[in-house]
Protein backbone atom coordinates (compact mmCIF):
# COMPACT_ATOMS: atom_id res chain seq x y z
CA UNK A 1 0.00 0.00 0.00
CA UNK A 2 0.99 3.22 -0.74
CA UNK A 3 1.08 5.08 2.32
CA UNK A 4 4.41 6.78 2.60
CA UNK A 5 2.78 8.84 -0.59
CA UNK A 6 -0.13 9.61 1.42
CA UNK A 7 1.50 11.12 4.60
CA UNK A 8 3.02 13.57 2.42
CA UNK A 9 -0.37 14.93 1.12
CA UNK A 10 -1.00 16.47 5.21
CA UNK A 11 -3.77 15.84 7.34
CA UNK A 12 -7.50 17.41 10.09
CA UNK A 13 -10.96 17.83 11.07
CA UNK A 14 -14.57 17.72 10.81
CA UNK A 15 -17.24 20.44 9.73
CA UNK A 16 -20.50 20.85 8.55
CA UNK A 17 -22.15 20.13 5.46
CA UNK A 18 -23.06 22.84 3.26
CA UNK A 19 -25.73 22.56 0.44
CA UNK A 20 -24.29 20.98 -2.97
CA UNK A 21 -25.56 21.77 -6.59
CA UNK A 22 -26.52 18.07 -7.14
CA UNK A 23 -25.39 14.84 -8.08
CA UNK A 24 -23.94 14.48 -11.76
CA UNK A 25 -25.10 11.10 -11.64
CA UNK A 26 -28.57 10.14 -11.33
CA UNK A 27 -29.12 6.34 -9.77
CA UNK A 28 -31.22 4.20 -10.12
CA UNK A 29 -29.62 1.38 -8.22
CA UNK A 30 -30.12 0.72 -4.64
CA UNK A 31 -26.91 1.07 -2.57
CA UNK A 32 -25.71 1.23 0.99
CA UNK A 33 -22.87 1.65 2.93
CA UNK A 34 -21.79 1.10 5.99
CA UNK A 35 -18.57 3.54 7.46
CA UNK A 36 -17.50 5.03 10.72
CA UNK A 37 -19.74 8.53 12.13
CA UNK A 38 -17.58 11.25 12.13
CA UNK A 39 -17.58 14.36 10.46
CA UNK A 40 -15.99 13.58 7.36
CA UNK A 41 -18.36 10.73 6.34
CA UNK A 42 -21.31 12.55 6.89
CA UNK A 43 -19.91 15.21 4.49
CA UNK A 44 -19.20 12.46 1.89
CA UNK A 45 -22.34 10.15 2.44
CA UNK A 46 -24.52 13.12 1.93
CA UNK A 47 -23.02 14.01 -1.40
CA UNK A 48 -23.68 10.32 -2.18
CA UNK A 49 -27.23 10.73 -1.27
CA UNK A 50 -28.09 13.30 -3.72
CA UNK A 51 -27.83 10.48 -6.25
CA UNK A 52 -30.75 9.09 -5.06
CA UNK A 53 -31.47 5.23 -4.08
CA UNK A 54 -28.49 5.83 -1.34
CA UNK A 55 -29.06 4.42 2.30
CA UNK A 56 -25.34 5.24 4.55
CA UNK A 57 -25.50 3.91 8.27
CA UNK A 58 -22.79 5.88 10.21
CA UNK A 59 -21.65 3.30 13.12
CA UNK A 60 -18.86 3.85 15.29
CA UNK A 61 -19.51 -0.11 15.41
CA UNK A 62 -18.70 -0.43 11.96
CA UNK A 63 -15.52 -2.62 12.21
CA UNK A 64 -17.01 -4.80 13.86
CA UNK A 65 -20.16 -5.68 11.96
CA UNK A 66 -18.19 -5.13 8.75
CA UNK A 67 -16.76 -8.64 8.18
CA UNK A 68 -20.04 -10.37 8.37
CA UNK A 69 -21.57 -8.25 6.51
CA UNK A 70 -19.87 -8.21 3.69
CA UNK A 71 -19.44 -11.91 3.66
CA UNK A 72 -22.56 -12.52 3.38
CA UNK A 73 -24.10 -13.46 -0.12
CA UNK A 74 -25.22 -11.18 -1.40
CA UNK A 75 -23.36 -8.51 0.31
CA UNK A 76 -25.55 -6.46 2.84
CA UNK A 77 -23.75 -3.44 1.41
CA UNK A 78 -22.02 -2.18 -1.43
CA UNK A 79 -19.74 0.42 0.25
CA UNK A 80 -17.37 0.08 2.97
CA UNK A 81 -15.80 3.09 5.03
CA UNK A 82 -12.72 1.79 5.83
CA UNK A 83 -9.02 2.74 7.01
CA UNK A 84 -5.42 1.32 7.63
CA UNK A 85 -6.25 -1.89 9.48
CA UNK A 86 -9.68 -1.98 9.18
CA UNK A 87 -9.61 -2.75 5.47
CA UNK A 88 -7.23 -6.41 6.64
CA UNK A 89 -10.04 -8.63 7.55
CA UNK A 90 -12.18 -7.62 4.37
CA UNK A 91 -9.25 -7.98 1.96
CA UNK A 92 -8.02 -11.25 3.69
CA UNK A 93 -11.89 -12.94 3.63
CA UNK A 94 -11.68 -11.80 -0.15
CA UNK A 95 -14.91 -10.21 0.14
CA UNK A 96 -13.40 -6.68 -1.20
CA UNK A 97 -13.33 -6.40 -5.03
CA UNK A 98 -10.15 -4.59 -7.28
CA UNK A 99 -10.85 -1.70 -8.21
CA UNK A 100 -8.73 -1.25 -11.56
CA UNK A 101 -11.27 -1.58 -14.22
CA UNK A 102 -13.70 1.24 -12.26
CA UNK A 103 -11.12 3.40 -11.77
CA UNK A 104 -10.28 3.43 -15.64
CA UNK A 105 -13.70 4.05 -16.11
CA UNK A 106 -14.54 6.49 -13.60
CA UNK A 107 -11.93 7.74 -11.58
CA UNK A 108 -10.16 10.64 -13.83
CA UNK A 109 -10.32 12.86 -11.05
CA UNK A 110 -8.81 10.66 -8.60
CA UNK A 111 -5.27 11.14 -7.80
CA UNK A 112 -2.45 8.84 -7.30
CA UNK A 113 -2.29 9.12 -3.70
CA UNK A 114 -5.80 7.71 -3.45
CA UNK A 115 -5.14 4.90 -4.88
CA UNK A 116 -4.56 1.93 -2.48
CA UNK A 117 -2.98 -0.80 -4.08
CA UNK A 118 -2.13 -4.45 -2.44
CA UNK A 119 0.10 -6.56 -4.52
CA UNK A 120 0.01 -4.10 -7.87
CA UNK A 121 -4.10 -3.83 -7.75
CA UNK A 122 -6.41 -1.10 -6.62
CA UNK A 123 -8.42 -2.45 -3.59
CA UNK A 124 -9.46 0.94 -1.93
CA UNK A 125 -9.87 4.37 -2.31
CA UNK A 126 -8.58 7.16 -0.09
CA UNK A 127 -10.32 9.94 0.93
CA UNK A 128 -8.41 11.51 3.62
CA UNK A 129 -5.24 10.92 6.15
CA UNK A 130 -5.71 10.70 9.98
CA UNK A 131 -3.61 10.74 13.29
CA UNK A 132 -4.08 11.06 17.04
CA UNK A 133 -2.41 14.36 17.70
CA UNK A 134 -2.63 16.95 21.07
CA UNK A 135 -5.17 19.13 21.47
CA UNK A 136 -5.21 21.75 24.50
CA UNK A 137 -7.42 24.42 25.83
CA UNK A 138 -5.06 27.58 25.04
CA UNK A 139 -6.41 29.62 27.47
CA UNK A 140 -6.33 27.26 30.73
CA UNK A 141 -2.41 26.51 30.02
CA UNK A 142 -1.58 30.61 29.48
CA UNK A 143 -3.27 31.01 32.85
CA UNK A 144 -1.47 29.01 34.33
CA UNK A 145 2.21 29.69 32.33
CA UNK A 146 2.62 25.89 31.23
CA UNK A 147 4.33 25.80 27.88
CA UNK A 148 2.82 23.62 24.67
CA UNK A 149 3.79 20.39 25.89
CA UNK A 150 5.78 18.18 23.42
CA UNK A 151 6.56 15.18 25.50
CA UNK A 152 4.75 12.69 27.24
CA UNK A 153 6.96 13.90 30.34
CA UNK A 154 5.40 17.50 29.76
CA UNK A 155 1.94 16.33 28.97
CA UNK A 156 1.94 14.79 32.91
CA UNK A 157 3.83 17.44 34.38
CA UNK A 158 1.13 20.13 32.92
CA UNK A 159 -1.92 17.87 33.77
CA UNK A 160 -0.50 18.01 37.40
CA UNK A 161 -0.71 21.38 37.79
CA UNK A 162 -3.84 21.92 36.08
CA UNK A 163 -4.89 19.35 38.57
CA UNK A 164 -3.85 21.56 41.05
CA UNK A 165 -5.23 24.53 39.91
CA UNK A 166 -8.99 23.13 39.51
CA UNK A 167 -10.06 24.52 36.34
CA UNK A 168 -11.37 21.66 34.92
CA UNK A 169 -13.24 18.92 35.70
CA UNK A 170 -9.97 16.55 34.61
CA UNK A 171 -7.02 17.31 33.15
CA UNK A 172 -6.28 14.66 30.22
CA UNK A 173 -8.38 12.94 28.26
CA UNK A 174 -8.13 9.82 26.18
CA UNK A 175 -9.81 7.26 24.30
CA UNK A 176 -8.52 4.48 26.67
CA UNK A 177 -12.02 2.53 26.01
CA UNK A 178 -11.64 -1.16 26.05
CA UNK A 179 -11.28 -3.20 22.63
CA UNK A 180 -10.15 -1.36 19.58
CA UNK A 181 -9.42 1.96 20.88
CA UNK A 182 -7.27 1.14 23.99
CA UNK A 183 -5.39 -1.11 21.87
CA UNK A 184 -4.77 1.98 19.59
CA UNK A 185 -3.73 3.73 22.89
CA UNK A 186 -0.93 1.26 23.15
CA UNK A 187 -0.13 1.39 19.51
CA UNK A 188 0.66 5.32 19.93
CA UNK A 189 2.94 4.81 23.15
CA UNK A 190 4.63 1.72 21.68
CA UNK A 191 5.40 3.31 18.43
CA UNK A 192 6.65 6.98 20.57
CA UNK A 193 9.13 4.33 22.35
CA UNK A 194 10.39 2.83 19.50
CA UNK A 195 9.30 -0.28 19.82
CA UNK A 196 7.91 -2.91 17.13
CA UNK A 197 4.87 -5.74 17.30
CA UNK A 198 5.84 -8.51 15.25
CA UNK A 199 9.09 -10.55 15.08
CA UNK A 200 10.55 -12.89 12.79
CA UNK A 201 8.07 -15.73 11.54
CA UNK A 202 4.84 -13.56 13.02
CA UNK A 203 5.87 -14.15 16.70
CA UNK A 204 4.82 -11.50 19.14
CA UNK A 205 7.52 -8.95 20.64
CA UNK A 206 6.28 -6.52 23.08
CA UNK A 207 6.91 -8.25 26.17
CA UNK A 208 9.83 -5.48 26.71
CA UNK A 209 10.86 -2.62 28.24
CA UNK A 210 9.56 -0.57 25.30
CA UNK A 211 6.09 -2.10 26.46
CA UNK A 212 6.76 -1.52 30.34
CA UNK A 213 7.66 2.29 29.28
CA UNK A 214 4.14 2.43 26.82
CA UNK A 215 1.96 0.94 29.39
CA UNK A 216 3.49 2.92 32.63
CA UNK A 217 3.01 6.58 30.26
CA UNK A 218 -0.89 5.11 29.86
CA UNK A 219 -1.56 4.28 34.16
CA UNK A 220 0.41 7.98 34.45
CA UNK A 221 -2.53 9.65 32.39
CA UNK A 222 -5.18 7.59 34.37
CA UNK A 223 -4.51 9.39 37.20
CA UNK A 224 -5.49 12.70 35.45
CA UNK A 225 -8.39 11.12 33.80
CA UNK A 226 -12.13 10.74 33.90
CA UNK A 227 -12.47 7.14 36.29
CA UNK A 228 -15.03 5.21 33.88
CA UNK A 229 -11.73 5.94 31.10
CA UNK A 230 -12.51 2.35 30.32
CA UNK A 231 -15.68 3.83 28.48
CA UNK A 232 -14.22 6.54 26.78
CA UNK A 233 -13.82 6.83 23.03
CA UNK A 234 -13.14 9.37 20.15
CA UNK A 235 -17.27 10.92 20.56
CA UNK A 236 -16.71 10.85 24.60
CA UNK A 237 -13.31 12.49 24.99
CA UNK A 238 -14.93 15.18 21.65
CA UNK A 239 -17.80 16.01 24.40
CA UNK A 240 -15.92 16.34 27.00
CA UNK A 241 -13.35 19.03 25.41
CA UNK A 242 -16.52 20.36 23.97
CA UNK A 243 -18.49 20.58 27.54
CA UNK A 244 -15.28 22.38 28.68
CA UNK A 245 -14.35 19.61 31.06
CA UNK A 246 -11.14 18.45 30.19
CA UNK A 247 -8.16 20.48 29.53
CA UNK A 248 -5.91 18.13 26.94
CA UNK A 249 -5.91 14.90 25.08
CA UNK A 250 -4.49 12.93 21.85
CA UNK A 251 -7.33 12.81 19.98
CA UNK A 252 -8.26 12.26 16.52
CA UNK A 253 -7.75 14.76 13.86
CA UNK A 254 -11.10 13.99 12.35
CA UNK A 255 -12.55 15.61 15.58
CA UNK A 256 -10.58 18.91 15.76
CA UNK A 257 -13.30 20.77 13.71
CA UNK A 258 -15.60 19.95 16.02
CA UNK A 259 -14.11 21.45 18.91
CA UNK A 260 -15.09 25.25 16.73
CA UNK A 261 -19.10 24.30 15.94
CA UNK A 262 -21.00 26.85 17.97
CA UNK A 263 -24.14 24.58 17.53
CA UNK A 264 -22.44 22.26 20.10
CA UNK A 265 -19.50 23.82 21.52
CA UNK A 266 -18.65 25.76 25.06
CA UNK A 267 -15.25 26.13 23.83
CA UNK A 268 -15.36 28.16 20.27
CA UNK A 269 -11.73 29.30 19.48
CA UNK A 270 -9.77 27.92 22.97
CA UNK A 271 -8.76 24.42 21.72
CA UNK A 272 -5.22 24.72 20.03
CA UNK A 273 -4.29 21.53 17.51
CA UNK A 274 -0.72 20.72 17.87
CA UNK A 275 1.66 17.67 17.43
CA UNK A 276 1.49 13.97 18.58
CA UNK A 277 3.82 14.24 22.05
CA UNK A 278 6.94 12.41 21.63
CA UNK A 279 8.19 9.37 23.77
CA UNK A 280 11.33 8.80 24.61
CA UNK A 281 12.19 7.46 20.55
CA UNK A 282 9.37 9.35 18.09
CA UNK A 283 6.06 10.92 18.49
CA UNK A 284 3.68 8.81 20.19
CA UNK A 285 0.67 8.39 17.35
CA UNK A 286 0.47 6.54 13.91
CA UNK A 287 -0.68 7.76 11.12
CA UNK A 288 -3.93 6.77 8.93
CA UNK A 289 -5.85 6.98 5.85
CA UNK A 290 -9.77 6.40 5.31
CA UNK A 291 -11.54 5.83 2.59
CA UNK A 292 -13.75 3.54 0.68
CA UNK A 293 -13.76 -0.18 0.12
CA UNK A 294 -16.45 -2.19 -2.30
CA UNK A 295 -17.84 -5.51 -1.68
CA UNK A 296 -17.33 -8.59 -3.90
CA UNK A 297 -20.62 -9.99 -3.48
CA UNK A 298 -22.49 -7.51 -5.53
CA UNK A 299 -23.07 -7.42 -9.27
CA UNK A 300 -21.26 -6.02 -11.86
CA UNK A 301 -24.10 -3.56 -12.49
CA UNK A 302 -24.51 -2.63 -8.38
CA UNK A 303 -20.45 -1.85 -8.34
CA UNK A 304 -20.80 -0.04 -11.27
CA UNK A 305 -23.53 2.44 -9.57
CA UNK A 306 -21.91 2.38 -6.22
CA UNK A 307 -18.54 3.49 -7.62
CA UNK A 308 -20.10 6.23 -9.57
CA UNK A 309 -22.14 6.97 -6.88
CA UNK A 310 -18.68 7.09 -4.34
CA UNK A 311 -16.94 9.02 -6.91
CA UNK A 312 -19.60 12.30 -6.31
CA UNK A 313 -19.12 11.66 -2.16
CA UNK A 314 -15.40 12.52 -2.80
CA UNK A 315 -15.43 15.38 -5.47
CA UNK A 316 -13.95 18.57 -5.53
CA UNK A 317 -17.70 20.40 -5.00
CA UNK A 318 -17.98 18.46 -1.68
CA UNK A 319 -14.64 19.25 -0.31
CA UNK A 320 -15.33 22.86 -1.21
CA UNK A 321 -18.06 22.72 1.15
CA UNK A 322 -16.58 21.11 3.80
CA UNK A 323 -13.39 21.78 3.46
CA UNK A 324 -12.19 21.95 7.23
CA UNK A 325 -13.98 18.26 8.02
CA UNK A 326 -10.78 16.16 7.78
CA UNK A 327 -7.27 16.51 5.79
CA UNK A 328 -8.32 15.57 2.25
CA UNK A 329 -6.91 13.88 -0.12
CA UNK A 330 -8.80 15.22 -3.05
CA UNK A 331 -8.47 17.74 -5.44
CA UNK A 332 -9.72 21.37 -4.43
CA UNK A 333 -8.85 20.89 -0.53
CA UNK A 334 -6.67 23.45 1.01
CA UNK A 335 -5.48 23.18 4.35
CA UNK A 336 -6.41 25.33 7.27
CA UNK A 337 -5.45 26.14 11.23
CA UNK A 338 -7.22 22.85 12.38
CA UNK A 339 -4.42 20.57 9.78
CA UNK A 340 -1.68 22.06 11.83
CA UNK A 341 -1.17 19.29 14.93
CA UNK A 342 -1.67 16.24 11.91
CA UNK A 343 0.70 18.03 9.96
CA UNK A 344 3.07 18.53 12.19
CA UNK A 345 2.73 15.27 14.02
CA UNK A 346 3.43 13.86 10.21
CA UNK A 347 6.42 15.88 10.07
CA UNK A 348 7.67 15.17 13.39
CA UNK A 349 8.33 11.65 12.03
CA UNK A 350 5.48 9.53 13.40
CA UNK A 351 5.09 6.22 11.43
CA UNK A 352 1.68 4.51 9.41
CA UNK A 353 -0.18 1.96 11.63
CA UNK A 354 1.48 -1.23 10.65
CA UNK A 355 -1.36 -2.53 9.01
CA UNK A 356 -1.13 -6.47 8.38
CA UNK A 357 -2.67 -9.84 9.32
CA UNK A 358 -0.64 -10.32 12.43
CA UNK A 359 -1.04 -6.55 13.65
CA UNK A 360 -4.98 -7.49 13.77
CA UNK A 361 -4.41 -9.88 16.40
CA UNK A 362 -2.13 -8.27 18.11
CA UNK A 363 -4.55 -5.12 18.35
CA UNK A 364 -7.00 -7.43 19.22
CA UNK A 365 -5.86 -9.08 22.00
CA UNK A 366 -3.99 -5.46 22.95
CA UNK A 367 -7.42 -3.81 23.53
CA UNK A 368 -8.41 -6.88 25.45
CA UNK A 369 -5.87 -6.99 28.08
CA UNK A 370 -4.40 -3.57 28.70
CA UNK A 371 -7.26 -3.23 31.71
CA UNK A 372 -5.86 -6.06 33.72
CA UNK A 373 -2.32 -3.65 33.97
CA UNK A 374 -4.64 -0.60 34.22
CA UNK A 375 -7.28 -1.41 37.18
CA UNK A 376 -4.21 -3.23 39.38
CA UNK A 377 -5.34 -6.92 38.45
CA UNK A 378 -1.64 -7.32 36.74
CA UNK A 379 1.60 -5.87 36.72
CA UNK A 380 3.11 -4.84 33.56
CA UNK A 381 5.21 -7.75 32.61
CA UNK A 382 2.50 -10.23 33.24
CA UNK A 383 0.06 -8.39 31.60
CA UNK A 384 2.71 -8.43 28.12
CA UNK A 385 3.17 -11.98 28.85
CA UNK A 386 -0.35 -12.69 28.80
CA UNK A 387 -1.31 -10.57 25.53
CA UNK A 388 1.64 -12.78 24.11
CA UNK A 389 0.25 -15.69 24.81
CA UNK A 390 -3.60 -14.77 23.87
CA UNK A 391 -1.92 -13.62 20.20
CA UNK A 392 -0.50 -17.06 19.91
CA UNK A 393 -3.60 -18.92 20.09
CA UNK A 394 -5.28 -16.69 18.01
CA UNK A 395 -2.52 -16.78 15.37
CA UNK A 396 -2.00 -20.35 15.35
CA UNK A 397 -5.33 -20.86 14.87
CA UNK A 398 -4.91 -18.53 11.97
CA UNK A 399 -2.29 -20.02 10.48
CA UNK A 400 0.24 -17.06 10.95
CA UNK A 401 2.57 -19.16 12.79
CA UNK A 402 3.25 -22.59 13.61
Amino acid sequence: MKLKTLLAAGVVAMSSTAAFAGCAVENSVPLKSLSAGFEAWKAVTDAMGECGNFQASLDQEFREKQPEAFAAKPSLYQIGGVANATMIPLLNAGSIRPLDDLVAKYGQNLTPNQLIKVDGKVMAIAMMVNAQHMMYRSDILADLGIAEPTTWGEVLAAAEKIKAAGVVDYPLGGTFKTGWNLGEEFVNMYLGEGGSFIGEGNMPAINNPQGVAALETMKAMTAYMDPEYLVSDSTYVQQQFQQGKIAMANLWASRAAAMDDEAESQVVGKVVMAAAPNGSAAPASSLWWDGMVFASNMTDEEADAAFQVAMEGIDAEMVSANNDAAVWLIKGYTPGKLAAGAAATAANGAAPYPASGPMGIMHTVLGNGIADYLNGTKDASTTLADIEAAYMTAAKEAGLVK
